[in-house]
């Protein structure tokens, strides 16, 4: 098999072993770990994951923490928490410590299916488009690169892709429907704190590189807008 590699992370095998078949009939390549030290051991092997679904109540570490070593291994890696705590903090803090996205025991398999295809779909950007210039900030697609004032910014696949769509629609409102739809999947389930979290990361890199965070603005009750004549 040859299809992306997905780290299965989950120490109850009554959910790992038919989410592991279910994901393998998929195509995907599996590999599956119960605690937190095998799943550390599986990241570095070649070739690395393309996603990692990760149980946040492991034996041996906490899944919080154990996202955040996985960051630093994987950096192009989609990160999908799957985690019986659902109040907002806890989703919060497993956001911010690298993950992606998550999804709240107990879940549907056609639901969680439908979402990983949407985080493994490619040629969200037309890499064939010319690069995209507002204010000192340059996306281009055909090298996937981001600068802003001559400093390159290090962006992860779905961090690009919203840049994208935001610089491309620069000055012009943008629904939170329209931002799913466009760089994550046109048939989403669950929440879209993730899009709320992935503009933070934004903010927090543009500023990093010199660029006023407040560039992105959010649209209470409606989405965002990248301000076209920011500074």
């Amino acid at each position: 098999m040859s299809g992306p590699v997905i780290l299965l992370v989950e120490d109850d095998a009554a959910i790992a072993v038919p989410l592991g078949r279910a994901l393998q009939s998929q195509g995907y390549v599996v590999r599956s770990a119960g605690t937190a030290a095998i799943a550390l051991d599986l990241s570095l092997e070649l070739p690395p994951p393309d996603l990692v679904l990760l149980d946040l109540g492991l034996p041996d570490l906490d899944g919080v923490a154990v996202a955040r070593h996985l960051r630093e291994r994987l950096p192009q890696a989609v990160i999908v928490m799957l985690t019986a705590r659902g109040a907002e903090v806890d989703v919060v803090v497993g956001l911010d410590a690298g993950a992606d996205d998550y999804v709240t025991k107990p879940f549907r398999l056609r639901e969680l299916l439908a979402r990983v295809r949407a985080h493994l779909r490619r040629g969200v950007v037309d890499e064939r488009a010319a690069p995209t210039v507002v204010a000192g900030v340059v996306v281009d697609p055909s090298a996937r690169r981001c600068t802003a004032n001559g400093i390159e910014v290090q962006l992860r696949p779905r961090e690009f892709d919203l840049l994208a769509e935001l610089l491309r629609r620069a000055g012009e409102a943008v629904s939170r429907d329209d931002l799913m739809t466009n760089v994550w999947d046109a048939h989403w389930y669950g929440s879209t704190k993730t899009l709320d979290m992935h503009v933070s990361a934004l903010r927090r890199k543009l500023a990093a590189a010199g660029v006023d965070p407040l560039v992105i603005t959010t649209l209470r009750g409606f989405g965002y807008r990248y301000e076209a004549a920011a500074s």
